[in-house]
């Protein structure tokens, strides 16, 4: 589905909130946004579990760090983070990300085809402050570090194979990573004040052991076109990824990523917008930007980390704002679709959806008591759009 500009327009609650500014078509643009709350509808009020969510949904806790995840002997880790699932027969699998350092890793929860919990596993162990990652076409979860000179790890989230730690890829503090089958290559993003956003193009795809690890080049406006260039030295030692390639652009605090349809949104949490890049022509713009904002309160602040669904939503997790999962429509419409309560020190990780669409998997990762020891894992389940 064709995504307009969603500078266009932005919604919280009841109340319009009109988006304007000089884009790249050259033009001062601000139109009214739609009327309503989003396509889910209002917030109810905190259920058992302290979420707010739309009438027909409801949440679960999956696991606690800590605490022995629901009917397995598995002791869930701290500080959870990114995640994604997988078809595993009729079932599925949920991984998520250990953001401790040191430690680190990622652990997983098997499920049946009715949603019990069957497993629960460890799938990498003894790294540093796994942040986010990103899910391979060939099922394997690529789970990245957010540390100077950071790796990526591609795990196995069935817990058979070893994971691999994929040199290639580049060392950097590594966040987010979206796999792009059409171009064959994976989009990385860099959680620097002055990141990078780069590709890695492997050799043969599928198999990350060895390739060209690339960096966005363009200007320093928000919008306009893009082109890549080869880092001679991927492995950031004596010099950086991000200073080695003149023109590459800068980027403030590069978060989650997310593709589809040709398109690659990433957000930056240092000046809350969402970028989208369009790869059939090379250009970027701004997606979302709160400061442009002109009415109302911003929609959507602290971004962080992105998903998408089949319907053509993007789910963006906030950490900071107000604890919010906001949706942004391909229609351009931007509105919480649910809130956690009562755990303003803590942020909202790892959002991904079971196979089927119907449940939505992400983590608060300090939940109540704000510390990496009080992670929650959440389900939400109900009518999402397809």
């Amino acid at each position: 589905m064709e995504r307009r500009s969603l500078l266009r327009a932005a919604v919280l609650g009841g109340s319009a909130a009109a988006l304007g500014g000089s884009l790249w078509r050259g033009a001062a643009y601000a139109a009214p946004a739609q009327p309503g709350p989003g396509p889910y509808g209002a917030l109810g009020s905190p259920d058992a579990n302290g979420i707010r969510l739309p009438s027909g949904f409801t949440s679960r806790v999956i696991a606690r760090s800590g605490q022995q995840v629901p009917g397995t002997s598995y002791t869930w880790h701290n500080a959870p983070d990114g995640g994604a699932c997988y078809a595993d027969g009729s079932g599925w699998i949920y991984v998520s990300n250990s953001e401790i350092n040191p430690g680190g890793g990622v652990s997983a929860v098997k499920f049946s085809s009715t949603g019990a919990i069957t497993g629960a596993y460890r799938v990498l162990s003894n790294t540093r402050q796994n942040c986010a990652g990103g899910k391979t076409p060939w099922n394997t979860w690529l789970s990245c570090e957010e540390v100077s000179l950071g790796y990526v790890y591609e795990t196995d989230p069935w817990g058979v194979n070893a994971a691999v730690r994929r040199d290639a890829m580049g060392r950097f503090k590594h966040e987010a990573a979206a796999a792009d089958p059409v171009r064959r290559v994976i989009y990385l993003t860099e959680d620097e004040s002055n990141g990078r956003f780069y590709r890695f193009v492997p050799t043969t795809w599928g198999n990350l052991s060895s390739g060209k690890l690339q960096v966005m080049v363009a200007g320093s406006a928000t919008s306009g076109s893009f082109t890549w260039a080869d880092i001679p030295d991927p492995d950031g030692s004596p010099t950086t990824t991000r200073t080695q390639v003149s023109g590459s652009k800068s980027f403030n605090g590069g978060e989650g990523c997310h593709y589809a349809d040709d398109k690659v949104w990433f957000t930056t949490k240092g000046d809350n917008r969402v970028w989208q890049l369009n790869l059939t022509n090379n250009t970027y713009e701004l997606a979302y930007d709160d400061s442009l904002v002109t009415s109302g309160t911003a929609p959507l602040t602290g971004v962080d980390n992105i998903t998408g669904s089949s319907s053509g939503d993007l789910f963006v997790a906030e950490d900071g704002g107000n604890m919010e999962i906001c949706v942004i429509t391909p229609d351009d419409v931007i509105a919480p679709f649910l809130r956690v309560d009562g755990q303003s020190s803590s942020e909202i990780t790892g959002p991904a959806f079971s196979p089927d669409g119907r449940r939505l998997y992400f983590s608060s990762q300090r939940g109540t008591t704000g510390s990496s020891s009080g992670g929650i894992t959440y389900e939400v389940t109900g009518p999402f759009r397809s």
